[in-house]
């Protein structure tokens, strides 16, 4: 594969504060269960081994998330960390996949004048009673950054952390990398941190330590996060980020490993996660409203995670005032054989839309 070499950063556009201050940021994630979908990476452990044995998938899922309106292209390196790929046996794979994921990333976002994210996450390592673990975690989070900076990147984004002391020690790194960071916790369904702390005095705590954003990503889908974030807002002086999963959770079933089938076909325990949430996906009209709900609320850095395809994201580009690429194909029904109204559609087919 051909090495992309950084954009001088003479030549490159505004970075994420400067992006920030004129505007919504929308960053497209939700990489893991789209190519999981596509029959690209394997349900359960999610280690993106696709970086390695199908580059051109993730550079093409990436382009179609700028396609539909990310203003970031974010290597996929979630879950890419040492003790995932000790879980799988590949530990040898850990460097070359971290570098080979932030090469495409890279090619993308110079051929698309957006910025280029690195990316951390949680561990499954961390223990706030063992301070052995939180050495090992610096240790995870130091290398995955050092790459990140190594290829330039504009921003490192640390997610899904439902441990505050784990965020703080993955902005800790950031910072001592003279990067930007955006960290994003992880509100159950409990609305504090496996700590113990409020999700907004948890933000509150790394904004003041220095985080550049800080809010909510995962698990909680767009009528369960959008109630928290108004007072995350409240609670910060810097931009919050909203990155929801697709999914309809409820305040019976907030997140969605708590969702429940209890349909025609069997699952276990009638656990629809992760691989049978199909009934409950948000469609686009759904995300547009938590967009405009959201915003509302003071977010500024606009996303979705786990579930998300580029139609949802063009969705909230368009309600953001965005006009993406994938605009030209909007919906447009005025045309439509039965459902149309255009006068030179067929009155016949017209009049037979209530038999349908």
């Amino acid at each position: 594969m051909t090495v992309p070499q950084p954009v001088p950063e003479s030549l490159r556009g505004p970075g994420l504060a400067e992006r920030l201050a004129a505007g919504p940021v929308v960053c497209g994630e939700g990489y893991l269960f789209e190519l999981e979908r596509r029959g690209y990476l394997q349900a359960g452990a999610f280690v993106p081994e696709v970086v390695l044995d199908h580059p051109e998938e993730v550079a093409a899922l990436h382009r179609q998330f700028v396609h539909a309106g990310s203003d970031v292209v974010e290597a996929f390196t979630y879950y890419a960390h040492r003790e995932k790929l000790r879980v799988i046996g590949k530990g040898d794979i850990l460097e070359p996949l971290n570098r080979q994921a932030l090469e495409i990333a890279r090619g993308v976002a110079d051929g698309t004048g957006t910025l280029l994210a690195g990316n951390i996450c949680n561990t499954g390592v961390y223990d706030p009673a063992d301070p052995a673990t939180h050495a090992t975690v610096r240790e995870m989070f130091t290398e995955q950054v050092g790459w990140a900076a190594e290829a330039g990147v504009d921003f490192v984004i640390g997610e899904t952390f439902r441990w505050l002391g784990e965020a703080e020690i993955a902005l800790e790194v950031i910072r001592a990398a003279s990067l930007p960071s955006v960290l994003l916790l992880v509100a159950g369904q409990e609305p504090v941190t496996r700590d113990g702390v409020a999700i907004p005095q948890a933000c509150r705590e790394l904004a003041a330590r220095g985080a550049d954003v800080v809010g909510l990503n995962c698990v909680r889908g767009p009528a369960t996060m959008l109630p928290l974030l108004g007072p995350i807002a409240a609670a910060v002086d810097v931009p919050v980020a909203a990155l929801p999963v697709p999914y309809r959770t409820h305040p019976e079933q907030p997140t969605f490993h708590a969702l429940r089938d209890h349909g025609p076909t069997a699952l276990p325990e009638d656990l629809p996660f992760p691989t049978a949430l199909d009934p409950f996906t948000c469609h686009r009209y759904e995300i547009a409203d938590f967009t405009r709900r959201a915003r509302a609320a003071g977010v500024g850095y606009f996303g979705l995670c786990c579930g998300a395809a580029p139609h949802h994201l063009r969705a909230m580009a368009e309600t953001l005032g965005r006009t993406p690429p994938a605009s030209r194909y909007s919906p447009d029904m005025s045309k439509h054989v039965y459902l149309g109204a255009d006068p030179r559609l067929r009155p016949s087919n017209q009049e037979y839309r209530t038999l349908l």
